[in-house]
């Protein structure tokens, strides 16, 4: 059965992932405050404007995702930090701390273009 809401995903996770995942929801939520969220492919996406980020626990790290790419100024600074980068993505294994800063920054940029894309 797949899962309904972002609560319930959230639960389901393992305990190491549950506290990540609750604070990327709330540093989208807090950065973005008219963002909706809802389960989009089984797992919990943000929309503003269209799709605006997305979370997703696995057996040794989290996921953040955006719409678009990575800003490039971002990406530097993250692999400086050590974390692993997808072209849209950024993993946080269960021992590395939330880059709040550069998250807040990504989200920011993503936001701005999904307004330019109305």
């Amino acid at each position: 059965m797949k899962t309904k809401n972002v609560d319930i995903y959230i639960a389901k996770q393992a305990e190491k992932a549950r506290s990540i995942l609750k604070e990327l929801r709330e540093i989208i939520k807090s950065t973005i405050p008219k963002v909706e969220e809802q389960i989009l492919w089984g797992y919990p996406f943000f929309k503003y404007h269209g799709i605006l980020a997305g979370i997703t626990a696995y057996k040794k790290h989290v996921s953040f995702q955006v719409a678009d790419s990575l800003p490039s100024e971002y990406r530097k600074i993250l692999e400086a930090k050590g974390y692993s980068l997808g072209e849209k993505r950024i993993q946080i294994k269960f021992d590395q701390k939330v880059p709040i800063i550069e998250i807040k920054q990504i989200l920011k940029t993503q936001a701005k273009m999904n307004e330019t894309k109305i």
